[in-house]
């Protein structure tokens, strides 16, 4: 067994992909727990706002919670009908992208990819400061300490869908339990001893005047409960069938759950007169009303937040990567991205968002004050365009009730647009500026790499009328037989065929099925391009085992090479010759793996036919 075997587990069957899939009790809290611990911080957020117009604005956070949690309700209810209407992911790109069109969706689609690294790194500060609270000492080590728990996350979603599913459950329900105890015991201390008369915050002077700018930043700020919750409309595909019912069902009870526990900590903050302290948490000053100071339950709640804090950069870590396949399946991102690894993962997206986030916990220092002012910005981006785009899906479609779902999404895009603009507005000078000019940014580099693999693509494509393959006469017979490798029936291919026939006595064309190619397909059009060559020149299909698609076509040339020792074995694979290192990474990288695999042999004949790229 290889180190990497040891490290990440053996490879997993293809057929075992559905085998893979959660249960909605182990999805919840892969998929929830970003949504989930924004409860820790979200009235927090809310109160920090409003202090600045005085003690006294500080009662405003319930109705401002009310008015968040209104909001949830429109958001939850808008993915519930995206997830019916996209069972194989719903999120804002898909929506965005087939409705709006592929312009507008690469704006949603890049507002989500700065969302998720932004989450990743904001989560795993955010719990690093959570430590070095309890443990002064942790504080010179929290950069080391929040890229070490990156890594640990990283390797726990490297494993596979169903050990990150194991090991993330408990924390997230850790802390729904203890957020739940909490609750239980203030509504004691408030019915037996306290009463439902509001204590009066500490007399803090107002230093902004109480307007509704103020009002409308300190709700902008609370929304920051919302950010995860487009995860489960993104990772439909994580569910056990029936995944689209398990995911709605799920989808409303995080929505439920995040509603209560929101409503829940900001109400009892305002019965307690609670106003925000640089040292001590909401939540924990909260938790020593409830359960006592240096209760064992208060230490229960603050390591219970400690862990969902840190593990809530696990929500970045499944949508991420499935976004990122989802572009490049539509060929706005190297086509790698999309590739599924021995584990049933998308390890190449994983990988990527492991080296964004640590750039970001090492550019911020570990400190979560200005990563946290851009994070939410990414998501109402993605919320207004997704409900704007569920609004003439009903329009256009006009099916059964279709006039009230267009109501609740127009509201939904409109209320989410104001936050938006209320974001943009309040937090340019923060640093919102920056997520501002880095989405049409990405968005023109997406648009740059669609474009590049359209014109590769369309300079690869055989013509209408090509075939049957013309086959240069041969030599007397020479001993030789030709395996050549076929990713997809293209010039470059037909080239490599053209010259496998003009060197050996028989060759073999080895096409690796993916998921979704169709064996009846590609043997009709190998009929109509290539033609009758009997004897000569034939096609083999194989089927992979694993998800690679590589080790297929060394194994069949190993086991041939073992069959025929007789006979010279000539390996023929066609090779792109591009003109920039852009298009050397969109394009050729199987071909380079493969030679890679099958050239540790010094013994085998290897040969690249080269097909220089026009354009």
């Amino acid at each position: 067994m290889s180190f990497f075997q040891k490290l990440l587990g053996h490879p997993l069957l293809r057929k075992k992909v559905d085998d893979e899939r959660l249960p909605s009790v182990q999805a919840l809290p892969i998929l929830s727990s970003d949504a989930l611990s924004s409860v820790a911080y979200a009235t927090e957020a809310a109160l920090g706002v409003l202090i600045l117009g005085g003690s006294g604005a500080l009662g405003l956070s319930v109705p401002i919670t009310l008015a968040i949690i209104a909001l949830v309700a429109i958001v939850v209810l808008s993915y519930r009908q995206a997830i019916e209407a996209y069972p194989k992911g719903g999120g804002s790109y898909v929506v965005a992208r087939d409705n709006l069109g592929r312009n507008v969706g690469l704006i949603a689609a890049a507002a989500l990819l700065i969302d998720y690294t932004l989450t990743a790194g904001v989560s795993l500060m955010a719990g690093t400061q959570a430590l070095s609270s309890l443990v002064p000492s942790m504080l010179d080590h929290e950069v080391s300490l929040a890229l070490l728990l990156l890594a640990l996350i990283g390797w726990a979603n490297l494993r596979g869908l169903k050990e990150t599913g194991r090991l993330f459950s408990l924390p997230t329900y850790a802390f729904v339990v203890m957020v739940a105890l909490l609750i239980l015991a203030g509504l004691k201390d408030l019915i037996f001893e306290h009463g439902f008369v509001p204590d009066m915050p500490p007399a803090v002077q107002a230093v902004q005047p109480l307007g509704w700018f103020l009002i409308l930043r300190a709700f902008s700020s609370g929304c920051s409960a919302m950010t995860g919750i487009e995860s489960i409309a993104n990772g439909v595909k994580v569910f056990q069938e029936p995944a689209v019912v398990n995911a709605r069902r799920t989808l409303l009870v995080m929505g439920v759950l995040l509603a209560a526990m929101f409503l829940a900590v900001s109400g009892l903050g305002y019965m307690y007169g609670i106003a925000p302290n640089d040292r001590v948490t909401v939540l924990a000053q909260i938790g020593s009303r409830a359960f006592g100071s240096g209760s064992v339950l208060l230490w229960a709640l603050q390591l219970s937040t400690l862990l969902i804090l840190v593990l809530a950069a696990n929500t970045a870590f499944a949508g991420f990567p499935r976004l990122a396949a989802m572009l490049a399946e539509d060929h706005c991102l190297p086509r790698q991205l999309s590739w599924i690894g021995d584990r049933l993962v998308y390890q190449n997206g994983i990988g990527v968002l492991l080296l964004v986030t640590a750039l970001i916990i090492v550019i911020c220092k570990g400190d979560t004050t200005v990563a946290v002012n851009l994070y939410a910005l990414g998501v109402f981006t993605a919320f207004t365009l997704s409900q704007l785009g569920l609004v003439l899906r009903w329009w256009r479609l006009r099916g059964n009730g279709w006039q009230g779902r267009l109501l609740m999404n127009a509201l939904g895009a409109v209320t989410t647009f104001v936050v938006l603009v209320v974001i943009v507005v309040s937090k340019f000078q923060e640093g919102a500026w920056t997520v501002v000019i880095a989405i049409p940014a990405l968005v023109w580099g997406l648009a740059q790499i669609r474009r590049r693999y359209r014109k590769a693509y369309a300079a690869l494509a055989l013509e209408p009328d090509f075939g049957p393959l013309q086959v240069e006469p041969r030599q007397p017979p020479l001993g030789n037989h030709c395996i050549v490798w076929i990713p997809g029936l293209w010039r470059a291919s037909m080239e490599a065929l053209r010259y496998g026939c003009s060197i050996a006595d028989s060759v073999t064309a080895v096409f690796v099925l993916g998921d979704d190619d169709d064996p009846d397909a590609i043997r009709t059009a190998w009929d109509r391009l290539v033609g009758d060559h009997p004897g000569e020149l034939e096609l083999r299909l194989l089927e992979s085992r694993f998800s690679s698609v590589i080790d297929p076509f060394c194994d069949y040339v190993v086991e041939q090479e073992e069959l025929h020792p007789e006979r010279t074995t000539t390996v023929v694979m066609a090779l792109v010759i591009t003109r920039d290192w852009l298009d050397q990474t969109l394009l050729n990288q199987r071909a380079v793996y493969l030679f890679k695999a099958l050239s540790g042999d010094y013994s085998r004949v290897f040969c690249v036919v080269r097909y220089y790229l026009a354009g």
